[in-house]
């Protein structure tokens, strides 16, 4: 079941994880390349442009111009590095972002690959070594949303529509590894649905392939999109929860994946101890959730039972 719960229109989701403007830029002056020069637009807006990420309009089409940039800090990662770490889980390492010219090149070069698997992406509309113009995943000026947006929309409505809207997104990081093909960092916010219902993906400023085997990044999107969605699923409806997450795994993931999975799952079985008081920080409850869930669909018990339920 496709649950749509758009109650507002949102931009495809690049302004909103970067802290850009949610506005579209205004319309380019009289006398600058219009409608399909896209080179011609990117070259002149971008050393106008003073956000790193921004919507522009082109010819009545919205379009996003992303600018090079300093390297991202790992400072918002230190959590999940440090848990990496202790317990031996590469496929948790944060993957540093080149940030720059190399992040510009990164971020095109995974576009189109993701696009000639027949996957729902940004176009690349031009590039150039300090910047990159990509289009808008809406239609029809209609706005697409962030799925972190539906999921947290879908809360409010029940479990039932919460575990719909959570199931999508699960099965959409399942066809892109249907085609052999992985994301990079597969949170929730970064999944988007578009207004004809299909989910979109976005920030591939980096890429996990160069230092984690398939396997490995595979494994590493699943449980991305867990953390970034476990406490709103632990809250609702775990156990149900758990019977999606294992059905979709079994038609679309590899044994080695699963593994990685089952093997993540113990070795972070103690994080659910870790304190609820929100003055740890937002990251350190979505771990906490996370591994108690995990816990709970991979321990002696939960496993079983959840294995009978689909």
């Amino acid at each position: 079941m496709k649950v749509s719960l758009r109650s507002r229109a949102a931009p495809h989701g690049v302004a909103a994880q970067r802290g850009g403007t949610s506005s579209p830029a205004p319309l380019a002056p009289a006398g600058e390349p219009q409608l399909a020069d896209y080179a011609g637009f990117l070259q002149a807006m971008l050393p106008q442009q003073d956000k790193l990420i921004a919507p522009h309009r082109l010819g009545g089409e919205r379009v996003w111009l992303k600018k090079a940039g300093p390297r991202h800090g790992m400072a918002r990662y230190r959590l999940l590095g440090l848990v990496a770490g202790i317990f031996r889980l590469d496929l948790l390492r944060p993957v540093p972002n080149p940030g720059g010219e190399a992040a510009i090149a990164i971020e095109a070069r995974r576009l189109r690959q993701l696009a000639d698997a027949g996957l729902r992406v940004p176009r690349v509309l031009a590039q150039q070594p300090e910047g990159l113009l990509i289009s808008d995943l809406g239609e029809s000026g209609m706005g697409a949303q962030m799925l972190q947006e539906c999921l947290e929309q879908a809360a409010a409505a029940g479990p039932a529509t919460l575990l719909a809207v959570w199931r999508d997104g699960l099965e959409a990081i399942a066809r892109v590894h249907a085609g052999g093909a992985y994301l990079s960092q597969a949170f929730a916010r970064n999944l988007v649905l578009c207004p004809d219902g299909v989910i979109g993906y976005i920030d591939f400023e980096d890429d996990p392939r160069e230092t984690l085997s398939l396997p490995e990044c595979q494994a590493r999107d699943w449980l991305s999109y867990l953390h970034s969605t476990a406490a709103l699923v632990h809250a609702a409806a775990p156990h149900a929860a758990g019977t999606h997450w294992h059905g979709v795994l079994a038609q679309g993931a590899s044994d080695a994946v699963r593994e990685r999975i089952a093997m993540a799952a113990q070795r972070m079985r103690w994080l659910r101890r870790l304190p609820r008081s929100r003055r740890w920080g937002r990251d350190t409850q979505r771990v906490r959730s996370a591994a108690r869930l995990l816990a709970r669909w991979y321990g002696p018990d939960g496993a079983q039972q959840l294995a009978t339920s689909y």
